[in-house]
């Protein structure tokens, strides 16, 4: 794997980021605009960075079609495991025996390219477990099942935490706390579904 500076790693994490969060690549002003960086920079890092091939660009160097490749492993990326060493009651009362084995969390969450994590912001879906201040894991997708929670963007580019339901002619995207009123939508671009939580206390 070639080696990177720090700036070009801060150049493919802006990117990565970018396409998680808004479905698309950012352009090379908006790299320079985000990191401080005069355009001609910008250009001379992905050109350095495409010869080592770990950026790709689309045919005829399309807008916003710079991509990650698939082969280069972030630093945040790499594979997190904690001891685990038995169960636990939560009913009643089991014996307690120790069985070192390891957990991994990147198994657990089907880690890839296209597993993100998001820091809950507010109570809408407290009693779906899901409270300020956690962090959803996320598989990035556009398409979502019914009673599923997603990452919604809403036509105002604001994004937002729900249970999504394709009802006859509308979207409606629920919240789990009876205080907040459901969103409902003629189309909404998904982002991505949770498939776990992770809570710090």
């Amino acid at each position: 794997m070639e080696t990177v500076t720090p700036r070009q790693l801060e150049i493919l994490r802006y990117i990565r980021d970018s396409r998680i969060r808004n479905g698309f690549s950012p352009t090379m002003q908006e790299i320079g605009d985000y990191l401080g960086l005069t355009k001609v920079t910008v250009f001379e890092h992905v050109a350095a960075l495409e010869k080592k091939d770990l950026l790709l660009r689309g045919p005829k160097h399309k807008a916003r079609s710079l991509q990650v490749s698939h082969h280069f492993e972030f630093p945040d990326e790499s594979s997190v495991r904690l001891p685990l060493v038995g169960q636990i009651a939560a009913g009643q009362p089991i014996e307690a025996v120790e069985d070192r084995q390891s957990l991994d969390l990147n198994e657990i969450f089907m880690h890839s390219s296209d597993t993100f994590a998001l820091r809950v912001v507010g109570d809408s879906m407290i009693d779906e477990q899901i409270r300020d201040g956690d962090y959803v894991i996320c598989r990035r997708t556009n398409t979502a099942r019914n009673g599923q929670t997603v990452v919604a963007l809403l036509e105002d580019d604001e994004a937002t935490l729900k249970k999504f339901y394709k009802e006859k002619d509308r979207i409606r995207l629920q919240p789990a706390n009876p205080n907040f009123e459901a969103i409902y939508v003629d189309q909404v671009d998904i982002q991505g579904v949770v498939v776990g939580v992770i809570r710090t206390i």
